[in-house]
């Protein structure tokens, strides 16, 4: 059986400050970097053949971060960055509680319903990130692959692979540095591993 990685990025500038990022281009914290460097260790033993990763800095530095330790190729793309979340996008938790409170209740409870203007919807996601997951998926049949991103994107990854909707989207939750790993086996795809930051013990 081949395993699909899928590695959330290291702490950013913008998550220490409890900013929503979305597409905008925001740098790992030197806690960050570190991190990486911790999820670059652990996966060193592990037999993964090449790596994508978004093209935004916090994922493709954390990307490199991973590449460099392990000797494996990286390719950044950018069909899976993160979601769009238009206006939200630099805003606090708290401005937007503010600011667009129906809708955050509704990204809350309902996030597979939450259309902002400018933004996209999780079916958007969806269409943009499986599409190259297919193609991924059949370009490589016989690898391991590890595919670096950020919250949204992997989760909309996770719950498609295994046949899941958007609907269970706010049933999960993916930290810094998360690794989770399915398992492409001849009949279905198997979840073994989901937000694990076991390398970070200690840290």
């Amino acid at each position: 059986m081949k395993r699909i990685y899928l590695i959330r990025h290291g702490e950013s500038e913008w998550n220490i400050l409890h900013k929503i990022q979305g597409q905008k281009n925001v740098p790992l914290t030197e806690h960050g970097r570190e991190q990486a460097r911790q999820l670059g260790n652990r996966l060193i033993n592990e037999n993964i053949d090449i790596i994508y990763s978004s093209d935004l800095s916090r994922a493709l530095e954390t990307a490199t971060t991973i590449s460099k330790l392990m000797r494996k190729p990286a390719i950044k793309a950018k069909e899976i960055r993160e979601i769009n979340f238009g206006p939200w996008e630099g805003l606090t938790i708290e401005e937007i509680k503010q600011k667009h409170r129906q809708d955050y209740c509704t990204w809350l409870k309902e996030p597979d319903k939450l259309k902002l203007e400018g933004g996209e919807t999780l079916a958007m996601l969806e269409e943009r990130v499986m599409e190259f997951m297919d193609n991924v998926l059949n370009n490589n049949n016989s690898k391991n692959i590890a595919i670096v991103s950020h919250s949204a994107t992997l989760k909309v990854i996770i719950l498609n692979l295994l046949g899941m909707g958007n609907s269970f989207y706010k049933n999960i939750t993916l930290k810094n540095v998360s690794v989770s790993i399915i398992e492409r086996r001849d009949y279905n795809n198997v979840l073994t591993l989901l937000n694990d930051t076991s390398h970070l013990k200690g840290f």
